[in-house]
């Protein structure tokens, strides 16, 4: 892997310096692990997280003199013009956010591209060697607009590594060959203005451009993020940092550290102020995210109890104690059934995530709420029944999997067997009826079998996921299995038995497409295709697929549609005309719109028609959920979407299979 490593940076960085190249080459070298993996050629990954969210570069700090934002008014001609670009994660996606805040409250200014920045900074991913050649690729880049700088005499651009990569690398990014002018670690985001100003003004080299301290308290909820694109209807939210799981393939605790939780109250603020701002999804983020476990309230109550003590007898003030405690145990599981963790968790007493997740989902009950990345053995009934009793957070549940194989997920020290999570997809789907699922997998794990390898594509073909991240096996030093474990799944028997798992999620998930045409969804609309949408909108469903429908009028609510459709008697023809003559309202990005599926094009596409303008409260409320199944829904609802199917054939709209598909290859 490390010949392929080296070579594929070779390539990027030729065109600008073979000395840029051969300094790329160089820490590349210094910082490989020396084993016998890294002979091997790297094999590439299938899609990932920057495949399932929109954009992965973040370029929208607001620019000079934006309200809120104090932003000086020469900045775009001096070094405090800024690009941020965010490679890897929706954590990263939020700490840009972030930092973003952090740089604006300090006088920065968005830059538009690398060539009006004064400084560019790279929030990277470590998770993988795929993730960590594409910045060191970037790198050089990079390096040529310096020389190009240089040349011409204009101010220098400075150039800083942050997040994952930073915290893993540390000082070999700041070495001779200088790719790297700062590197700060994803906790001490904070001191980036420090740390800029010194070296911007030449104090700071080394060792003194670099803070990659971990934290066991930083959350950074006392900081606003700036959001992407205020016109955007999604919004992160980071609620917890760090992980304690300690799986063996994984170098998230050795990036991020241990798992800490921000205080409730700071979480409920940020989400009433997205609300406010007409935000209508958010999803909430953390490493382990529903590990999340607040303290803070219990710090007060101590605080509390320790004025009142001397006015209480000691043994009644014990008492009560122990009864809230016994009231604490009684309702809280920490994990679901047949799962357990590498340490003990500290949990009593705390805020869990089915408590948050409730105050977050009451804050609007017509904002949407999603969660993400989560770990099996937390889905706890308390959290499965939170997600059951409110609309408005998603049937969408991620749970990563990593393999089908006991065997394999004890080598992984993944806490649980297949026997145990396949119980937990059962009971998930028990009380989340139309539940959609997701999963991530790696292929060729150390010492995988053929047996072992069958077991995945089994779960991956019985589990149905409509969702399936799937990794070939990456080493990453400092983990368990770097240091205990051989890794000695040849790359072109990785390459196999990744192309054997994606086939396999292929099959579950073409199987669960053939239940949607029928299906009545409800979707969020966020804009338009990319290409040909001028006459269609496209959105969101509650499972996390894209819907395209015509753009035309529609009933303006679903109760309205429903009584003007109770007791017609008449031929489906007259039925069509007669459910049209009701009041319409026209969509637009943010609206909630009930839809029919009408086809599925690719692997996850809806292409639909629009039933009703509608919300999340009334769609539940007449439905009975935010997903309908095909026998499920309503004849008055069909025959509406045969109505609307008409109407957009007449005025030439995307309604018909194929005009929908030439709309979804082009788009």
């Amino acid at each position: 892997m490390l010949a392929a490593k080296l070579c594929a940076v070779a390539r990027v960085l030729a065109p600008y310096s073979s000395d840029a190249a051969a300094a790329a080459v160089a820490l590349a070298a210094a910082e490989a692990p020396a084993t016998a993996s890294t002979r091997r050629r790297r094999v590439p990954d299938g899609p990932g997280l920057e495949d399932f969210i929109a954009g992965s570069r973040f370029d929208n700090l607001p620019t000079t003199g934006q309200p809120g934002h104090p932003a000086s008014s020469s900045s775009s001609s001096n070094g405090k013009s800024v690009l941020i670009e965010t490679y890897g994660c929706q954590m990263n996606v939020s700490d840009s956010e972030i930092i973003g805040s952090v740089l604006a409250a300090d006088s920065y200014s968005k830059a538009a591209s690398v060539q009006e920045a004064g400084v560019v900074l790279l929030n990277t991913c470590a998770i993988r060697e795929n993730a960590e050649a594409r910045i060191w690729g970037r790198l050089g880049e990079l390096q040529a607009e310096k020389r190009r700088r240089r040349a011409s005499q204009q101010p220098p651009l400075l150039v800083g590594v942050l997040g994952c990569m930073a915290e893993r690398l540390k000082a070999r990014l700041l070495d001779s060959a200088r790719l790297a002018d700062l590197v700060v670690g994803p906790d001490a985001y904070r001191d980036l203005p420090r740390i800029l100003a010194a070296v911007q003004a030449g104090e700071a080299q080394g060792s003194a451009a670099m803070n990659v301290q971990l934290s066991l308290e930083e959350t950074y909820a006392d900081i606003m993020p700036v959001r992407q694109d205020a016109s955007r209807t999604s919004a992160f939210v980071s609620i917890m940092r760090g992980c304690n799981n300690m799986c063996a393939f994984c170098i998230v605790p050795f990036t991020r550290g241990r798992e800490r939780s921000r205080p409730l109250d700071s979480i409920l603020r940020e989400v009433e102020a997205l609300s406010e701002q007409g935000v209508k999804e958010i999803t909430l983020l953390g490493q382990n995210v529903n590990s999340y476990a607040d303290f803070s309230h219990l710090q007060q109550q101590q605080q509390h109890a320790s004025s009142s003590q001397t006015d209480q007898h000691p043994q009644q003030h014990q008492a009560e104690l122990q009864q809230q405690q016994q009231q604490q145990q009684a309702v809280l599981s920490y994990y679901a059934p047949g799962f357990a963790s590498v340490y003990k968790p500290q949990r009593q007493g705390a805020t869990g995530f089915g408590q948050l997740l409730e105050k977050v989902a009451l804050v609007n009950p017509e904002m949407r709420v999603r969660f993400t990345s989560p770990h099996p053995k937390d889905f706890t009934e308390d959290v499965l029944g939170v997600i059951s009793e409110h609309p408005n957070v998603c049937k969408y549940l991620h749970m990563p999997a990593q393999s089908g194989s006991s065997s394999m997920l004890q080598r992984m020290k993944r806490g649980y067997s297949r026997e145990a999570y396949d119980g937990l997809v059962e009971r998930a789907r028990q009380v989340l009826p139309n539940v959609a699922l997701s999963t991530d997998i790696i292929a060729g794990f150390c010492g995988e079998t053929d047996e072992e390898h069958q077991a995945t594509a089994d779960l991956l073909r019985r589990t149905r996921y409509e969702n399936a991240f799937i990794f070939a096996y990456s080493q990453r030093d400092k983990t368990y299995a770097a240091r205990h474990l051989a890794d000695d799944v040849p790359a072109e028997v990785k390459s196999q038995r990744l192309a054997d798992l994606f086939a396999a999620y292929r099959q579950g998930q073409a199987e669960l497409n053939q239940l949607e045409v029928g299906r009545i969804h409800l979707a969020l609309l966020d804009g338009r295709p990319r290409r040909d949408g001028q006459h269609s909108l496209q959105g969101r469903s509650c499972s996390m697929k894209r819907v395209i429908i015509p753009e035309q009028p529609v009933p303006s609510s679903l109760r309205a549609l429903q009584q003007h459709c109770a007791g017609l008697r008449l031929d489906p023809q007259q039925q069509q005309q007669q459910l049209y003559a009701g009041p319409l309202s026209s969509l637009g990005t943010g609206d909630y719109v009930a839809v029919l599926v009408q086809q599925v094009v690719g692997s996850s596409t809806l292409l639909s028609v629009p039933l009703a303008r509608t919300s999340i409260q009334e769609f539940a409320a007449v439905l009975g959920g935010t997903i309908v199944s095909a026998d499920e829904a309503p004849a008055w609802l069909v025959q509406q979407g045969a109505a609307a199917a008409a109407a957009a054939a007449a005025s030439g709209g995307a309604s018909d299979g194929e005009s929908q598909q030439v709309l979804v290859a082009q788009g």
